[in-house]
């Protein structure tokens, strides 16, 4: 079975999902802001949580670089905007939906 990636292109504002080489799925998101953006490179989801509280919308993917992560809203207006201190921020459907497709370990590459 292939694997999945999430590839992150922080400039377009979208998430891409893969399986192996083919895109399978992609979202709209928010970045970070000028002052807090979001860390470009090669990482992993590291922990993955459902309803996490606060800001962070119905679920949160931590990735592998503390502090950061994939997660919902409670603020849908920001997506498509560089707003966050440096999370990657989804419509909480679109989160829900990648949450269940992806596993701890996943790769994450963020790319400008």
């Amino acid at each position: 079975m292939p694997s999945r990636s999430i590839v992150i292109h922080t400039t377009r504002r979208q998430l891409e999902l893969y399986e192996g080489n083919r895109l399978i799925r992609h979202y709209p998101i928010a970045v970070g802001k000028g002052a807090t953006p979001t860390p470009p490179g090669h990482y992993t989801i590291a922990t993955k949580t459902v309803f996490p509280g606060g800001v962070f919308g119905s679920r949160w993917m931590g990735l592998s670089i503390p502090h950061y992560g994939i997660h919902g809203t409670n603020n849908p207006t920001s997506i498509g905007q560089a707003v966050s201190k440096g999370c990657i921020r989804m419509h909480n459907h679109d989160v829900e939906h990648l949450f269940q497709r992806v596993e701890v370990g996943t790769p994450v590459i963020i790319q400008r």
